[in-house]
């Protein structure tokens, strides 16, 4: 390693560098001074920022891609305030480069990637002069892997969010100038000002007026709850009130947070220390009828995913997972850039962990007509309104990130009327949710490498909503986590489809 580059680093599966050294390598961030004696010409990053494609496998076809969100690097430092402007300093919160994440996020099997650092005085000049460099660095070396362009936003009277920028020539400078206008952390001297939700309102209006519409996506809702159904920095009333200004900018939240590996360090899942998750999914999401069924309820499009929020590996004394270790959000999208955003932008994506499947595919139909996650499809109540669902799923050929070969006890198909918006902005139950049939291995048949699932909806008379879980427990509803392997419990959730009645 004389001229600090680490063998295979680039390729770990060409070379077939085992996972325990990838996570020693990683582990040390020396994958970064491998990324130092590069040289990119100014053209040659022209050229990857400007265009939408990229990584591997591009063959135009739309496919089930893994991705994550929610990843911190070594950006995600600390700021000495003693001095004016404040000194940045590397590594003080998430410690891996930005490359190294990229690498085991391609180890782990993700397609796609997003590095999120958090803010802080002066960060959005941290982000533009600093982080983004290597971002290019590390599209170079590992392209192979999309690697989107965002930051943990500190959103203004929220816990933070995902501010996911689309890939372009202007990338940069985009990010750059949202962060500086609206990130409430980013003044030198504090701003109280900027801590307010009409900031943060006039931040989606802003985004929404753009020609190349970010996405906003709510990180760990529940972390600071106090209890279920009793919430904190981020309630029902604020995100219908985001969603109502910027319904094709702010459109979901986290189903399952990061940190998923805390109880194999003693800790909680999720970090959520003061009322738990459940299955490692956030109770907005995992309570049958709770806040995301009422939102969906509403005619809402909400979508729900799942990241690693890795910061330090478990094994490093971190809560963490790697990129795709874990946790898995996977869209229906090609292989490039702008595809990935329009299928989370438009509810193409469910969410697994532990890799218990590895593809999930729920449709609703009715005489020859038909759509799938994040679709809606009309009926006429005049020529019969049966509802035919088909659920097809892919089990995991092969062993997980813990050497596991998990399997599916049973799958749900969860239901709930669509009746307009709430008079009451703090709902959060939607008590026509149900579970309208729970499903075990007697009741799907193999189709090739699937197993599909067919049941029909009888004489549905008005608007509707479908949705999908799935699990390795026999819980008949997802119980509150304590300190159990998170390997042994494994869920699977799909964004809803959605039925008209005309």
């Amino acid at each position: 390693m004389n001229d600090g580059h680490i063998e295979g680093a680039e390729d770990p599966e060409r070379t077939g560098i085992s996972r325990r050294r990838l996570v020693r390598y990683a582990g040390v961030g020396a994958t970064l001074a491998a990324a130092g004696p590069l040289v990119v010409s100014g053209e040659a990053v022209a050229d990857d920022a400007q265009g939408d494609r990229g990584g591997s496998g591009n063959d135009g076809r739309r496919a089930w891609r893994a991705g994550d969100h929610h990843v911190h690097s070594e950006y995600s430092g600390r700021f000495d305030t003693s001095t004016n402007p404040p000194t940045f300093h590397k590594g003080a919160d998430a410690v891996y480069p930005i490359v190294t994440n990229a690498i085991m996020a391609k180890h782990f099997g993700l397609s796609w990637v997003m590095c999120t650092d958090h803010g802080g005085p002066t960060h959005s000049k941290v982000n533009l002069e600093l982080a983004y460099p290597d971002l290019l660095r590390s599209r170079v070396l590992v392209p192979e892997v999309l690697q989107f362009w965002g930051m943990e936003f500190d959103a203004p009277a929220l816990d933070h969010h995902t501010l996911m920028i689309p890939h372009h020539r202007e990338e940069a400078q985009q990010l750059y100038e949202l962060e500086r206008r609206f990130a409430k952390l980013d003044p030198f001297p504090a701003d109280p000002g900027r801590d307010t939700e009409a900031k943060m309102i006039e931040f989606l209006k802003a985004a929404t007026t753009m020609d190349r519409k970010p996405l906003v996506i709510a990180h760990h809702a529940s972390r600071s709850a106090p209890g279920l159904g009793v919430y904190g920095q981020d309630t029902p009333r604020e995100f219908r009130n985001g969603n109502d200004v910027a319904p094709n900018v702010y459109v979901g939240f986290e189903g399952a947070p990061g940190h998923q590996a805390g109880p194999l360090v003693g800790g909680a899942r999720g970090g959520y220390g003061n009322h738990p998750t459940y299955g490692g999914f956030d109770q907005m999401t995992a309570r049958l009828g709770g806040l995301w069924d009422a939102l969906l309820g509403e005619g809402r499009r909400w979508w729900i995913t799942a990241t690693s929020d890795s910061h330090v590996h478990w094994t490093r004394g971190g809560s963490d997972f790697w990129p795709g270790e874990y946790s898995k959000t996977y869209v229906m999208a090609r292989q490039d850039y702008a595809d990935v955003m329009d299928g989370l932008r438009n509810g193409r994506v469910w969410v697994g962990t532990g890799d218990l499947i590895t593809s999930l595919d729920l449709t609703a139909g009715n005489r020859g007509r038909g759509a799938a996650m994040g679709e809606t499809l009309t009926v006429s109540g005049r020529n019969g309104t049966d509802v035919e669902i088909e659920i097809r799923f892919r089990p995991l050929d092969g062993k997980n990130g813990n050497g596991d070969r998990p399997e599916v006890r049973r799958v749900d198909l969860i239901t709930g009327s669509i009746t307009g918006p709430s008079a009451d902005r703090d709902a959060d139950t939607n008590p026509t949710t149900e579970v309208v049939a729970r499903f075990g291995p007697n009741d799907w048949r193999r189709q090739g490498k699937d197993y599909v699932i067919r049941h029909t909806l009888r004489d549905v008379d008005g608007d509707m909503y479908a949705r999908v879980r799935g699990t390795s427990t026999d819980e008949a509803e997802p119980v509150a986590d304590g300190l159990e392997s998170p390997w042994e419990d494994l869920w699977f959730y799909s964004n809803p489809v959605f039925v008209s009645v005309r």
